[in-house]
């Protein structure tokens, strides 16, 4: 499968002032990872998940993820990871798309980040006022490297 993503950083203030629905808690590490491909282990509310992707070309990478038992992801996160990212996702409905804004925590506090998921790389799409830089292309901002700051 394809997963095709425009990821932006979010004005804070706009952020603060807006209307959000309830939040879903994350808590995620990383089984493996290099530049070639990623395994990741996530909590994500009362669910677990697994999931493999590969290289990122543009913003398109090959991404499979599983729901596994939320007991089996405990126990990932616990004894095959090394750290893990904690972070809130709101999914926000905005002009016929859905932005999945994720707000995160601990030495990552005070960052914010904004994804859409495409069609395709060149799909055409109205962002939200709250919305400004696109990191797209920036490995900084990719989950992955991000846990290497904590």
């Amino acid at each position: 499968m394809q997963e095709i993503e425009r990821k932006f950083l979010v004005d804070m203030a706009l952020w603060a002032d807006l209307e959000k629905p309830t939040p879903v808690r994350i808590a995620q590490g990383y089984l493996f990872k290099d530049p070639e491909k990623t395994i990741r282990v996530r909590i994500k509310g009362n669910k677990g998940f697994l999931t493999i992707k590969g290289k990122t070309t543009g913003i398109t990478r090959t991404e499979f993820e599983y729901e596994i038992p939320l007991t089996d992801a405990e126990e990932l996160l616990k004894s095959f990871t090394d750290k893990a990212l904690f972070k809130d996702r709101y999914e926000i409905p905005f002009a016929g798309n859905v932005w999945e804004v994720d707000v995160f925590f601990g030495k990552l506090g005070g960052l914010i980040l904004a994804e859409i998921e495409l069609n395709s790389e060149d799909q055409s799409f109205s962002k939200p006022s709250w919305v400004t830089a696109d990191v797209s292309t920036d490995p900084a901002y990719y989950n992955s490297n991000l846990i290497e700051k904590l």
